[in-house]
């Protein structure tokens, strides 16, 4: 570190920083500035930038060139050990946490209280965890396994262990990614609270509703650069988004009645379809050209219902008829003999091999087909992984590069590409642009709405309302496993009716 005097009124400054991988550049001279006590949106298309930057503040990457100031001090942050002695803290979306350990051997992982003696002090840690606690205003036992904890606990270790560093800098990446509508609310109320107590805040999300509701100012990256960074209070949504995507968003989100022929047979058909403990009677249709939205609060059988479709939960009572055929899904490679696909909701976990190459990933329900004899064409193969980049729009530099580097974004897109490489009847979409941008997103929707109009029979999964609004024909509410009700999109006037469907008013 050099003591070099700046405006304290920063938690952090950095100027011009430059940035390339293998010589393609990925940052070019972006600056960006936080200020004490402040809740800092960062903002951009996956791919923009944005983790680039971040991994250069937390010590991940070494920047080319430009310059990083904490708390007034020009400082090298070679190393995350040099970012947490500058005050850095990071809650990572994916959770670093080991669950069968207590929630204060987490916090303190690596940096245990000890006896005189050298052993491990397990009641200072439990003591230290819980005024941790106290001064973040949440309740939670610091002796409980984290993994017997709900998604929102895991966060709340995230955070309690980035200030036992004494952070004073949090990066939030996607922080209600896994939370439920009153964890989200929970986590707003810490945002203020941490905020308050002098604690900057770098808040990365792809919701706009959510960065209107805790941050103070925004940034926005494109293509490696700042495009603007401004209070909230002078920017509009719609003109983030336009300086997001560079563009505007061409009504992407907004519903375009269409002409679906109902009067054949359809090409999915359940009857009374039972499965697991959470599907129980379900009776619905999905003709050619159709795209029928699934809406519920959680645990009411949505995921459920598209792992049955796709034999992945095994049915117990039922007809499933394609076509108006019933077929036996026993398992994946059934449901896919059959015409029916799944786009998972959890992309890396259910449907990425993330330490594979993306041209491995695209291929992998082909490999059959592109065997000739004990061996894979691989010339074939090739062809047909850049047929579907190309299709899917995927930024790759090399389609051999891991899929694991890719941007979320980019990953998604992978994971539909390889089931529409199956050529299926029916796909089931589980979540399809959870944890993506507003660019992608609108390419996402539209990709529905083409696969619809070619024919295909579409069941598109959301917890988000406008999304779902945007592009279903006709929505089918499920409760408690059951449907509760069948609406046609042109009876839902506005998101607020569908949220009162949902909630049974």
């Amino acid at each position: 570190m050099t003591g070099v005097a700046e405006d304290t009124g920063y938690a952090v400054r950095m100027r011009g920083v430059h940035k390339a991988f293998n010589g393609v550049p990925v940052l070019h001279g972006v600056d960006f500035e936080l200020r004490r006590g402040e809740v800092h949106a960062l903002l951009g298309e996956n791919g923009a930038g944005k983790s680039t930057l971040m991994k250069i503040l937390q010590g991940v990457y070494s920047l080319d060139s430009g310059e990083i100031v904490v708390d007034g001090q020009a400082v090298r942050l070679t190393s995350t050990h040099d970012a947490r002695a500058a005050g850095i803290g990071m809650v990572f979306q994916e959770f670093s946490l080991v669950p069968t350990l207590s929630v204060a051997k987490n916090i303190f992982l690596g940096r245990e209280p000890r006896h005189r003696g050298g052993l491990l002090d397990d009641g200072e840690s439990v003591r230290r965890a819980r005024q941790l606690f106290a001064h973040m205003g949440a309740e939670l036992d610091p002796r409980a396994a984290v993994g017997s904890l709900s998604t929102a606990y895991w966060q709340l270790t995230e955070i309690a262990k980035a200030l036992a560093q004494d952070a004073r800098v949090l990066i939030m990446d996607e922080p209600t990614a896994s939370l439920a509508k009153h964890e989200v609310e929970a986590l707003f109320a810490l945002v203020g609270r941490l905020k308050a107590a002098g604690i900057s805040i770098i808040y990365i999300s792809h919701r706009m509703e959510e960065v209107y509701r805790v941050a103070d100012r925004v940034t926005v990256l494109r293509d490696g650069r700042r495009v603007i960074a401004a209070p909230l209070s002078e920017v509009s949504p719609a003109q983030l988004i336009e300086h997001i995507i560079g563009r505007q968003m061409e009504h992407a989100l907004v519903w375009h009645e269409r002409a679906v022929d109902r009067s054949g047979t359809p090409i999915l058909e359940l009857r009374h379809v039972s499965a697991g403990p959470r599907v129980r009677d379900v009776s619905l249709t999905v003709h050619r050209g159709e795209i029928l939205g699934l809406a519920g609060l959680m645990g009411s059988g949505r995921t459920e219902l598209a792992r049955c479709l796709f034999g992945i939960d095994r049915v117990r009572s039922g007809q499933v008829l394609v076509n108006g055929r019933q077929v036996q899904l026993t398992s994946p490679r059934a449901a896919i003999a059959a015409g029916l696909a799944l786009i998972p909701e959890d992309r890396r976990a259910q449907g990425l091999v993330l330490d594979h190459s993306v041209r491995d990933n695209l291929l992998l329900p082909l490999l059959p087909g592109l065997r000739r004899g004990p061996l894979l064409d691989d010339r074939r193969g090739g062809r047909t992984a850049r047929s579907l980049i190309e299709q899917l729009r995927i930024r790759v530099a090399n389609p051999s590069r891991p899929v694991r580097l890719l941007s979320g974004g980019n990953q998604q897109k992978v994971v539909i590409a390889k089931w529409l490489a199956t050529d299926p009847t029916v796909l089931v979409m589980d979540e399809p642009t959870v944890g993506v941008d507003v660019g992608t997103k609108s390419e996402i929707v539209s990709t529905i709405r083409e696969l619809a109009d070619q024919g295909r029979a579409i069941i598109v999964i959301s917890s988000e309302l406008p999304e779902l609004l945007a592009v279903s024909d006709r929505i089918v509410v499920l409760r408690a496993g059951a449907v509760d009700r069948e609406l046609d999109r042109r009876d839902i006037p506005d998101e607020e009716h569908l949220q009162m469907a949902i909630q049974g008013v």
